[in-house]
């Protein structure tokens, strides 16, 4: 029986439960609302959210934001590296939406990577190569000027690896990266969102051309929440965005490359060996 549409077999389902991986131990959780939606936790973090039935669904509100601007690049298949991989929510939404594309996830929690081929048809993603191990030594090993896009969305828990926020991972990032290639960046920071405004003026030392996206009330930083950037050597589609962005049903902001300057004055780029601390979210905001 097809799996757009159609109710899956028992035997096909995934297991709801409680799964060791390198991290300490992933929860499978069927969301009771979407017979294919299914959520990965982590220590009691949500972590990916996965339809099997429609990889195009995107529920988690950073997911849909990065989506549109994968929605946005060049028609046609793309070369994608994903670094932090999970439930492989992204790389299953370019599968789909962009046939023909090539895309490698590096994720360093080999027992997680088992579990998700296990449980959530991981093989079903065509031209999906996942490599396990560090994400950054596995960028370094990337051939320069090969890919379209690289999307950092890696995270230990609910906090993201400091290593991959300097500048020079970050340069290493634009040399694997083609002339018109996009980074994308999912951050989550809260408060004087002090993390966020580092790491924007990271993205913008190396490239001319940056976006932020995100929802007013995280901006403003009256919660914690995820915020995505966006840097290229190219111009991005900020009018696209910012239409599309305010329009949706949890409305977000787009700043554009001055704006997002104004938002990170002040603060100096993240540089390997610089002592900070990537934000750890507030033990309620999950309950």
């Amino acid at each position: 029986m097809s799996r757009s549409g159609g109710a899956r077999r028992a035997a096909d389902r995934p297991a709801e439960g409680r799964y060791p991986i390198a991290q300490g131990e992933a929860e499978l959780v069927r969301d009771p609302d979407r017979d294919g939606g299914w959520v990965i936790t982590i220590a009691g973090v949500p972590q990916s959210y996965v339809d099997l039935d429609d990889p195009r669904y995107l529920d988690f509100e950073y997911m849909r934001l990065l989506g549109d601007v994968v929605d946005h690049l060049d028609d046609g298949p793309l070369d994608a590296v994903h670094v932090g991989g999970a439930g492989c929510t992204l790389a299953r939404y370019i599968g789909t939406t962009r046939p023909g594309s090539r895309q490698v996830v590096l994720e360093l929690d080999g027992k997680l990577v088992q579990l998700v081929r296990d449980q959530l048809d991981l093989k079903s993603v065509r031209g999906l190569k996942v490599r396990i191990g560090d994400g950054r030594e596995g960028v370094a090993a990337l051939p320069a000027g090969a890919d379209d896009l690289v999307v950092l969305d890696a995270f230990s828990g609910a906090v993201m690896p400091t290593a991959l926020a300097s500048r020079e991972f970050v340069e290493d990032v634009a040399r694997v990266l083609r002339a018109d290639g996009v980074l994308l960046v999912n951050v989550a920071d809260g408060s004087r969102l002090s993390f966020a405004r580092r790491l924007a003026a990271t993205v913008q030392s190396v490239f001319p051309h940056t976006l932020l996206l995100a929802e007013p009330g995280v901006l403003r930083g009256r919660r914690f929440g995820n915020l995505v950037l966006a840097g290229s050597r190219t111009g991005l589609p900020i009018a696209s965005l910012t239409r599309i962005s305010a329009g949706k049903p949890i409305p977000a902001r787009c700043l554009d490359h001055e704006e997002l300057a104004r938002f990170a004055s002040g603060y100096a780029p993240i540089h390997d060996g610089d002592e900070v601390e990537a934000p750890v979210p507030p033990a309620s905001i999950f309950n």
